[in-house]
């Protein structure tokens, strides 16, 4: 017959747990936190999917460049025009992708103005669809 443990120790001064030094500070639980991960909470850890130490490596040399696609590019043409950070050259728009903080230029969407512009890279499209236009290339 299942018993009312709450009502069972009403005025008890411990509840069942012992000595009154009994169940203080986080000695009786294990420690604090994520304590014991390694050792005797090991298995909580597991089945929680948390890990201990450290894992991988962060490479210092593999940074990717800021990339953009020639057809947001050539509609922005008329922006960078206003704010001067492209110039009129002839009947051709020169742009400085380094100082658009760009690297490299990629191949996605239209071209309708001929452009000439500086970069760091380009993909092999994007060369193509600027060239098409009549545009130029440069590598900085």
């Amino acid at each position: 017959m299942p018993v009312n443990r709450r009502s069972k120790f009403r005025g008890s001064r411990t509840c069942g747990g012992g000595t009154h030094k009994n169940r203080r500070g986080a000695g009786n639980r294990g420690g604090r936190g994520h304590s014991g991960g390694c050792k005797h909470h090991f298995i909580r850890y597991y089945l929680q999917g948390e890990q201990y130490g450290k894992h991988g490596f962060n490479s210092l040399a593999s940074e990717t460049p800021e990339v953009i696609d020639i057809g947001q590019l050539d509609q922005m043409t008329a922006i960078l025009l206003k704010r001067g950070l492209a110039n009129q050259d002839g009947d051709a728009i020169a742009i400085d992708a380094a100082t658009l903080g760009i690297g490299k230029v990629l191949g996605g969407g239209q071209v309708t103005h001929k452009l000439n512009i500086t970069a760091k890279a380009f993909s092999e499209q994007a060369t193509a669809k600027i060239e098409a236009m009549g545009g130029q290339t440069l590598t900085a």
